[in-house]
């Protein structure tokens, strides 16, 4: 057993004992699916703490020879698939957590060479009896040399891959450096039988091509078929609940929101702490800053700040996440920056509708915090408006709802396009931030079958509040709002959902700045 070549299985076995643990196992079928075949490069990018090690962890307990393991595999899901015995312990692993390599910005020097160092020495004593090593021969030779020797091919499990992007942002031609050394070391190579790696961001782009392309990439916005291993599913969250007698719907609103695929996939620390210590706040976010956050939403882009404002106010944004470079320097829009914070785990997305949003309620609240300072002024006062707003709309005071749109509008006028019909859509997600208590997301543009009302906000389940269907007029009128929602319908759509709605007009007036609000009760025919 060494450090590196055929590890033992220490990491997995303190996994298991933990107080909190989710069987994973099937990932093993899938990756020995793909063993020595087009698919056995493997690179899974997902945000810290959603469980990227444990993984990696278990493939090494699994595939190396240099430990038994059947004791810890023992009635997990993956023992009875047929190819579990085959592989179980029978293959040479090389296990590498690049980030020991990397603790500090001063090792950039060395650490390709650190590594090879390291694993060259584990692989003299892993195989002491061969004695054909080329003399001062690199790592891509050695393993070609054992592979010749003894026709048995390793399988690589490479955790944090991408922390030099991380730690030397800047450092362009360490950064190539590195990718050469992969390309070198994967390409091609037929002592390869299996390479997972796993770390936050895809892999780095140079131009259109990916500088090691041999890799099959499974990330939060392609999570192709892995997408219940990045993280604990609707189903195992709900059971781990009723296991530890935690309020499920809570913990629904607290973490829920990663969109993988069709899946909604929550993230492993915060859901185990919660489940640990029975208190609900943030404990993936609290590993780091708001000033993470901080230094990307600030961003001089256009356009940023409204997108961040929209998602704020529950909303979503639609973004081009194609054209990112997969590093943490290279932002031409706001669409590059967004798609950051997706694989950060800031934001998620949807592939059905190509949407960005905030996912959960602890989230939010590092979002809340990055934008309590200058440069968003009038947004947290907007904010903590929005109960009084919700309140006179619920009690239909036209008036104390035209003036707080209008309050919200004024103090956001620096972040938004004041004169742009979107930043009225903007204003209004933000005046009914409160609504998320009572409300399930807001649906903008709603299709009716007649046109497409522009917000509606659909009650959650249980509570006795009315439906909100808004439409939003430029230089027209409110009265002309309210009649559109009748003429097209929109109501009729929304009525199959709930009992009372309220349909709201809001109008703004370019040239005297001034805000009109309706607001007319209607009775579903099924309250």
């Amino acid at each position: 057993m060494g450090t590196y070549v055929n590890p033992g299985n220490t990491a997995f076995r303190e996994a298991i004992n933990s107080k909190i643990y989710i069987d994973k196992t099937k990932l093993i079928a899938y990756t020995n699916s793909v063993l020595n075949t087009n698919q056995k490069n493997i690179c899974v990018s997902r945000p810290r703490r959603f469980g990227k090690s444990m993984a990696a962890d278990m493939l090494a307990a699994y595939y190396s020879q240099g430990c038994d393991s059947s004791e810890l595999f023992s009635g997990t899901k993956i023992e009875n698939e047929k190819s579990f015995r085959p592989h179980l312990n029978r293959h040479n692993v090389i296990r590498l957590d690049i980030q020991r390599f990397l603790e500090k910005e001063q090792d950039l020097d060395t650490f390709i060479d650190e590594i090879e160092k390291r694993v060259i020495s584990d692989l003299t004593r892993e195989f002491s009896d061969f004695q054909n090593f080329t003399v001062d021969s690199r790592l891509k030779t050695m393993l070609e040399q054992i592979f010749a020797e003894t026709e048995k091919g390793f399988i690589f499990i490479i955790d944090e891959w991408d922390c030099v992007f991380r730690m030397a942002k800047d450092h362009k031609e360490k950064q190539k450096e590195y990718l050469d050394f992969f390309r070198g070391l994967f390409k091609g190579a037929e002592y390869v039988d299996l390479a997972y790696m796993t770390g936050i961001l895809p892999i780095k782009k140079y131009g259109e091509h990916s500088a090691i392309n041999m890799f099959d990439e499974y990330s939060m916005i392609s999570p192709k078929n892995l997408g219940e291993y990045f993280g604990f599913t609707e189903e195992e969250v709900k059971e781990q609940c009723m296991q530890h007698n935690v309020d499920y719907a809570e913990v629904q609103k607290w973490y829920d929101g990663y969109l993988l695929g069709d899946l909604h996939i929550y993230n492993p620390k915060a859901v185990a702490d919660v489940l640990m210590w029975k208190e609900f706040r943030s404990y993936w976010t609290g590993t780091e800053t708001y000033e993470a956050l901080k230094i990307y939403i600030d961003m001089n882009f256009d356009g940023l700040k409204q997108a961040v404002t929209i998602m704020l106010g529950n909303g979503r944004c639609r973004i081009n996440t194609r054209k990112f470079q997969n590093d943490m320097t290279t932002f031409r829009t706001k669409d590059d920056v967004l798609t950051l914070l997706i694989h950060l785990g800031y934001l998620t997305y949807d592939k059905n509708t190509n949407e960005a949003f905030i996912p959960n309620q602890e989230v939010t609240q590092e979002f809340m915090n990055a934008v309590d300072e200058p440069g968003w002024d009038g947004l947290i006062q907007s904010l903590d408006h929005s109960e009084e707003l919700l309140q006179a709309t619920w009690n239909c005071d036209e008036n104390a709802v035209a003036k707080g749109i209008a309050a919200i509008h004024n103090e956001t006028a620096s972040m938004l396009k004041y004169n742009d019909e979107n930043s009225l859509t903007c204003v209004i997600l933000m005046a009914y931030y409160s609504a998320k208590a009572h409300y399930m997301n807001p649906i903008l543009e709603l299709p009716s079958g007649k046109g497409f009302a522009d917000v509606v906000y659909l009650p959650r389940s249980g509570k006795s509040v009315p439906a909100l269907v808004v439409e939003l007029k430029w230089n027209q009128s409110a009265e002309g709002a309210i009649a559109q929602i009748k003429e097209k319908g929109y109501m009729d759509w929304v009525k199959g959902y709930t009992g009372n709605l309220l349909l709201i007009g809001v109008n703004y007036c370019k040239e005297t700045k001034e805000h009109q609000c309706r607001i007319e009760r209607f009775a579903s025919s099924l309250s």
